[in-house]
């Protein structure tokens, strides 16, 4: 089930591609088996063991870092299943680091932002998954309803609580990335007190309840930054499982470029920066990594595809 391209934009500078890293898919999440009794249907099964600290085992292949798949005659107890490609069906397993994965060498243990970018598309998207639903069970063992200890069903894409029945699904929480430009060539960086020194990206900030995405950004770029904001057009999004947020990217065009007012709780600072200074290198010392969304739609805006 690869991304078609149609489903993305045709003018996408091929250099910047059309898909954020993390989005990509080329494996079908089989949602149909995961209520049959063995939703892999009785094959072996490549499991992905995801440690505590959101790492997994990844070895150098000649194209670039693999993930060191668990082969099994089975799909393993507390294991959850997240699909097949090619006939071959993968699961994933919270599990501890080792130096070898069932005879396998293991170069490292790295996350999706050592490794995220530098994979290939079926890797990538199994690992977002991965990390997405076993962080969701992580922080989902009781029920919210009574404090129950829940039972998981539906190879592990479900949870109930036993004394009421009542069924929960996974959840994703919604966050807005935005980038406010002035119409023309200028754009606003932001950075916050814990990045690295002299990091600077695209502003961001979560969905509130009963708050729509469009309206979300309006917000969180006249609390940060203290700008009114129009125009504001979806570019697409991506899967950012630290823990459980879905990130939805945006472009919006500044009513006027006054002075940034700054929220000293979330920005420690902030400032207008022109397409010539970044495609230079002679704006903020770090943009952001190329697996995020933040340096897709920025590379994409200084491709001139966004405005």
């Amino acid at each position: 089930m690869t991304v078609p391209a149609s489903a993305w934009p045709e003018n996408s500078p091929p250099s910047v591609g059309d898909v954020p890293v993390l989005s990509r898919v080329a494996h079908d999440r089989s949602h149909l088996a995961r209520s049959l009794p063995d939703p892999t249907g009785g094959r072996p099964v490549r499991v992905l063991t995801v440690d505590s600290q959101r790492t997994v085992p990844v070895t150098e292949g000649p194209d670039g870092p693999q993930l060191v798949w668990d082969e099994q005659p089975e799909l393993p107890v507390g294991a959850v299943y997240l699909g097949e490609a090619d006939g071959v069906p993968y699961a994933a397993v919270r599990g501890e680091r080792s130096l070898t994965v069932n005879g396998r060498p293991v170069d490292s243990w790295s996350g999706l932002r050592e490794t995220g970018a530098d994979l290939d598309d079926l890797d990538a998207g199994l690992l977002v998954e991965a990390i997405g639903i076993l962080e969701w069970h992580e922080r989902h063992r009781f029920s919210p309803l009574t404090g129950t200890a829940t039972t998981i069903e539906r190879a592990g894409w479900t949870q109930r609580d036993p004394s009421t029945g009542t069924e929960f699904f996974p959840r994703t929480d919604p966050a807005v990335i935005m980038l406010v430009h002035d119409g023309g060539d200028r754009v606003v960086l932001g950075r916050q007190a814990v990045w690295p020194p002299g990091r600077f990206s695209i502003l961001a900030g979560f969905v509130e309840p009963g708050e729509s995405a469009e309206a979300a950004v309006a917000r969180e770029v006249a609390e940060e930054v203290g700008l009114t904001v129009t125009d504001i057009r979806y570019v697409g999004s991506q899967p950012w499982p630290f823990p459980q947020s879905l990130m939805l990217g945006f472009v919006a065009r500044a009513e006027s470029s006054h002075e940034l007012v700054l929220d000293p709780t979330e920005i420690e600072e902030a400032r207008w920066f022109t397409r010539e200074e970044l495609a230079r290198g002679e704006g903020p010392a770090a943009l952001p990594p190329p697996v995020s969304i933040a340096r897709h739609i920025l590379d994409r805006w200084l491709a001139g595809d966004l405005s």
